[in-house]
């Protein structure tokens, strides 16, 4: 049941202070366009304006009133088990309604119980299970997935799902007609669908032709960052036509390393250049980078003692105060060795948030399953916050932000 104390954001609400039409009511009630109607995106409304704007807008006026909860859960994108949702008593669907929860994330695998069942099995089934998503959430999800192309697509061509190419194959063709065409039927694939977040494109740069993780499974665009920034340019801006965002990613760079953060550890000190900044401040100088999510790699040189998701130095030092970003940033999942193998959860939190993560992901899918885990997050949080350890400003940076973004999805005007 839901906290009777809580004032949430509900849909009316969040279309009231963003000034938004009825026909974005309609979106936000999941009446996506059926499967009998066009074909494309063209009834979901274009992305305008930035997500990095100064200006003050209507909802940073009213969000006094907006519970600790309901912020709280507005940081946090998770992964669930489940091709449908039959009925309110789903996991999911409780996270979603007693935590709410900011978003959420697809996968085509379950890896803990090593079988293709998860959350995508056809076009069909994944457009019906987004829309019963949202009907459930009071501020309209993030839906994310790694849709990159080539290797790293959870829409498998053997679920009915467009083929795809991979980076590599893009960067050495270093055609942006053809990237802008590959990456347009890639977002129209995800609006169809309902999905309005993808985490790509990958800016890595390919410094290290045999990074098991970037390199070796085609996720680089180039070993040159002038052709990264380019192709990732073309590409954000495909999506963009489609009304879906995208997220940089792997900051401050995964190119050089020679580990699997998924794995381990990956450190990069000696083998990490500036010259893997150059996408990043190139898409953010051009207004294009809506979300960034950081890598889990240590990098001595930028901070002598936590990897990037955790060094407020490399978050808030580097990418925000040096680099200007003002978006949203994004963990990579908290679940993954790199950060799990040696750091407890709470730490792990802690850090990350003072560091200047803004979403917490959370894929509850990299070996083993963990059914409370929303639970636990939001608890650790409340309970650093209560004890003065993270300020209610502090979380409210974050919910200000998540607000912009999900307002720029649905193409609320903030002015």
């Amino acid at each position: 049941m839901k906290n009777k104390t809580t004032t949430p954001l509900d849909r009316r609400e969040f279309l009231k202070v963003a000034g938004q039409s009825t026909a974005a009511m309609a979106l936000l009630a999941g009446c996506l366009p059926s499967s009998s109607e066009s074909e494309t995106s063209s009834n979901v409304p274009p992305i305008v304006g930035g997500v990095d704007s100064d200006s003050t807008s209507p909802e940073e006026e009213t969000t006094s009133t907006i519970s600790l909860d309901v912020k709280i859960g507005q940081m946090l994108l998770v992964g669930f088990r489940g091709l449908e949702v039959r009925n309110h008593d789903a996991p999911i669907v409780q996270d979603i309604r007693d935590h709410h929860i900011g978003g959420v994330l697809l996968f085509d695998y379950d890896v803990a119980q090593r079988r293709p069942v998860r959350n995508i099995q056809s076009p069909e089934q994944v457009r019906k299970l987004v829309i019963a998503l949202q009907a459930y959430s009071e501020i309209p999800l993030l839906v994310g997935i790694d849709y990159e192309g080539g290797i790293i697509s959870r829409l498998p061509k053997k679920y009915g799902f467009p083929a795809t190419v991979s980076h590599q194959y893009l960067g050495r063709k270093n055609n942006l007609a053809l990237t802008r065409q590959y990456a347009t039927r890639m977002a129209q694939t995800l609006a169809e669908l309902g999905i309005n977040l993808n985490f790509a494109p990958v800016v890595d740069v390919n410094t290290n032709p045999n990074n098991p993780i970037i390199a070796k499974k085609k996720r680089s665009f180039s070993a040159n960052p002038e052709i990264v920034a380019k192709q990732a340019l073309e590409y954000i801006r495909a999506h963009r036509s489609q009304n879906v965002l995208c997220t940089l990613k792997h900051f401050p760079g995964h190119g050089s390393s020679r580990a699997d953060s998924h794995l381990g550890m990956a450190d990069v000190t000696n083998t990490w250049s500036d010259i893997e900044l150059i996408p990043y401040r190139e898409i953010i100088e051009a207004g294009e980078a809506d979300a960034i999510m950081t890598a889990h790699v240590f990098n001595k040189k930028l901070d002598p003692k936590y990897p990037a998701t955790l060094s407020k130095q490399t978050i808030t030092g580097l990418l925000r105060d040096q680099l200007g970003f003002k978006g949203i940033v994004f963990s990579d999942d908290m679940q993954m060795r790199a950060i799990a193998n040696h750091y407890g959860l709470e730490t792990a939190v802690r850090k990350a948030i003072e560091a200047g993560v803004d979403i917490l992901v959370i894929g509850n899918n990299t070996g083993y399953f963990v059914p409370d885990i929303v639970a636990q997050v939001t608890t650790i949080i409340k309970r650093l916050v209560k004890k003065g350890t993270i300020s209610p400003a502090r979380i409210d940076d974050s919910y200000q932000r998540i607000l912009r973004l999900k307002r720029k999805v649905m193409n609320l005007n903030a002015n």
